[in-house]
């Protein structure tokens, strides 16, 4: 087991990790069959646990123990990362004795680790994917989405939204485990947006080079992306349902625009270049 120090540091890189990928852990508009739960004891996952084991690509909530799963008879599937857990563990104080002179109590921050059923074989389990939510096709967003020509492909293989220029492709969860279809398609544009600063396309500097984290390219083009989502969410009426999380987006990133006061009034338009190409109005 690590220090009370070292189990922060994990749990803080995890979360880096997830922003560095432009991904927002506590704003995540999709999810699996149900939050997450241990598989033998039955119990959900609190605090950050719950959000720590949202971020995994999975989309049953089941997680069980290595031990646990060696009771059960199964076994883990080569090359499967586990996920970590923390716990509070209360021991007994060096420095700090009770009235009875007895050691007090002092919390101590653990974690453990624990691996995903579908990271899992030889164990049968009641699959509440069957569970997710009804898929909904907006008409006015699949317009939006197919008068995107030459468009990059667009795949459910992950649990995770992203625009990869490299091969020029969006990946996107399974469109039933958004909580609404409003976030699909919110979600979706925010991508779409992303992929029309490709070299065949708009030719962006934040997508052509990949920037660093919190660097002034990484949040302009996170902004753009952003507010171009807003702006496609508005024209297909589901404004509401984005545009304060796009504000709050955008609030992370204050410390940039306080010291470039151009900084918005470029990234907005470059959005809005971004919204013409996609929707094809650059061309009327």
């Amino acid at each position: 087991m690590g220090t009370k120090i070292t189990v922060y540091q994990i749990v803080t890189n995890r979360i880096i990790e997830e922003l560095e990928k432009g991904i927002i852990p506590w704003r995540k508009p999709w999810s699996g069959g149900g939050m997450p739960m241990n598989f033998v004891t039955k119990k959900l996952y609190r605090g950050v646990n719950c959000l720590l084991l949202r971020l995994t690509d999975f989309t049953e909530p089941y997680f069980l123990t290595f031990n646990q799963v060696q009771k059960l008879g199964g076994s883990v599937k080569p090359g499967s990362k586990s996920h970590i857990v923390v716990y509070w563990n209360w021991i007994d104080s060096k420095t700090h004795v009770n009235k009875k002179g007895e050691p007090e109590k002092v919390p101590l921050l653990r974690y453990y680790r624990v691996f995903n059923i579908q990271q899992v074989s030889g164990i049968e389990y009641q699959s509440l994917t069957e569970n997710l939510n009804e898929f909904k096709k907006d008409e006015n967003c699949e317009v939006v989405v197919n008068n995107y020509m030459n468009r990059p492909e667009v795949r459910h293989e992950e649990q995770r939204a992203y625009y990869r220029s490299s091969d020029d492709c969006i990946n996107m969860p399974k469109k039933e485990t958004f909580v609404t279809s409003e976030k699909y398609y919110a979600t979706l544009f925010h991508e779409l947006v992303h992929s029309t600063g490709h070299s065949t396309r708009l030719k962006r500097e934040g997508v052509i080079n990949v920037s660093s984290f919190g660097s002034a390219d990484y949040s302009k083009e996170e902004l753009i992306a952003e507010t171009g989502a807003a702006f496609l969410c508005a024209r297909t009426g589901i404004v509401n349902l984005t545009f304060k999380n796009s504000v709050a987006y955008i609030q992370g990133w204050l410390a940039v625009l306080k010291k470039d006061s151009k900084f918005l009034i470029n990234a907005t338009g470059k959005a809005q270049k971004a919204v013409d190409f996609i929707t094809g109005e650059e061309f009327i």
